[in-house]
């Protein structure tokens, strides 16, 4: 999986991780738009360049077994990432990614991944990662995480 560096067309291998107790230090809301201490009780993912500390982006899941599904409860990219002025391009695109490539691992055909976004980027949701509209949340299943999972982890 790879990111782009948006002034040169640079592309930097990254490495998703699990969030460690002592990064809900660091993880503060004027850089991640969330309070991301409320996740620690969740799964959480962070985005890093191979070989870097910064991270550039999180993840937040929680399995729901029941219905074959991974619920993205929290998805965000830091402030310098965000918007038409970013630093890099395709940080969200691969947390959702490594969340698809977790639900297949769990649930094989059935595998489903969720979230729910705010209202004014759902199109975004749709048009970019092929995701469904299901009553409050989006979503998307085989074989368009297939898709997704092959348009960003080729390396």
């Amino acid at each position: 999986m790879n990111i782009i560096e948006i002034s040169t067309g640079e592309k930097h291998l990254v490495d998703i991780l699990p969030v460690e107790i002592d990064d809900f230090k660091i993880l503060r809301k004027d850089r991640y738009f969330f309070d991301w201490k409320i996740e620690k009780n969740y799964e959480v993912y962070k985005l890093q360049i191979k070989g870097s500390s910064d991270i550039l982006g999180l993840v937040s899941i929680e399995k729901i077994p029941q219905e074959w599904r991974i619920h993205i409860r929290l998805l965000t990219v830091s402030k310098e990432n965000k918007g038409n002025e970013k630093r890099y391009d395709k940080i969200a695109g691969n947390l959702i990614a490594f969340v698809a490539k977790i639900a297949i691992r769990e649930f094989g055909e059935l595998a489903c991944v969720s979230l729910r976004p705010k209202s004014q980027i759902v199109q975004h949701y749709s048009d970019k990662y092929n995701m469904n509209i299901t009553g409050m949340t989006l979503s998307i299943e085989v074989p368009e995480i297939i898709d997704l999972i092959n348009s960003y982890d080729y390396d």
